[in-house]
């Protein structure tokens, strides 16, 4: 009896991660959503597009948070549901990074003075204070 060759599941799994780390990013970064989508004039005219042929759901069916258009409006609704959704929304509610927080973390920024802590005047000798009753 011959011996029985193993499956190569693991293979699956590592094209799938090679696939991940070689995928186009999402178009739109938070803090692009936080300063210029989020905006009611420009949501608004986010969530009322044009038909548009090349676009999934012909461009009617988006999630400004997400910036991601969903074939209809029922996976639309089950997208609002979703952890993702909520995760996305839940990173939104963050302020967004300034440019001058940036340069700071990378130590290009001007540190702001801390105020000094000054220290008590010390007693003089032989002085005792007074117990106020």
């Amino acid at each position: 009896m011959g011996r029985l060759r193993r499956s190569r599941a693991h293979h699956a799994r590592r094209d799938i991660h090679r696939a991940a780390r070689t995928r186009a990013r999402p178009a739109r970064d938070l803090d692009q959503i936080q300063l210029i989508d989020l905006e009611p004039e420009k949501r608004s005219t986010l969530e009322a597009q044009p038909l548009n042929h090349e676009l999934p759901g012909l461009g009617q069916h988006y999630c400004v948070e997400c910036a991601r258009y969903m074939e209809t409006d029922a996976a639309l609704q089950t997208h609002w549901k979703s952890k993702v959704h909520k995760r996305r929304c839940k990173q939104l509610r963050e302020p967004a990074y300034t440019i001058e927080e940036s340069e700071r973390a990378a130590g290009l920024g001007r540190e702001e003075r801390r105020p000094t802590v000054r220290p008590a005047p010390e007693m003089e000798r032989g002085t005792e204070m007074a117990v106020v009753p």
